[in-house]
């Protein structure tokens, strides 16, 4: 039972950290542009080593799954500013 319930909530927080790096990544791009990408893949890589270095299997997926968050929204930056280009979403008077 404890197995099931493990796959239940590594699903539930995967749900909730792909849900936390969409409003990221529109305030990234506002605030810092296109430029701040490569934090996003500092979080990645840091977020991967630590996933192989715990043992512990929900907190290793859990690293996982917010590390290839981290390098999705690298795409996702770009695309941000795509939509904004569009006027799909507001774009920051105070920044060139």
């Amino acid at each position: 039972m404890h197995n099931n319930l493990i796959g239940v909530l590594i699903g539930i927080s995967t749900f909730c950290i792909i849900g936390l790096f969409h409003p990221i990544v529109i305030k990234c791009e506002y605030y810092f542009g296109t430029r701040c990408w490569w934090l996003f893949l500092l979080i990645g890589v840091v977020g991967i080593c630590m996933s192989i270095i715990v043992k512990h299997i929900l907190f290793s997926s859990l690293l996982a799954v917010f590390a290839f968050s981290s390098f999705w929204s690298i795409l996702e930056i770009f695309e941000q500013k795509k939509r904004v280009d569009k006027g799909w979403f507001p774009k920051n008077p105070k920044k060139k």
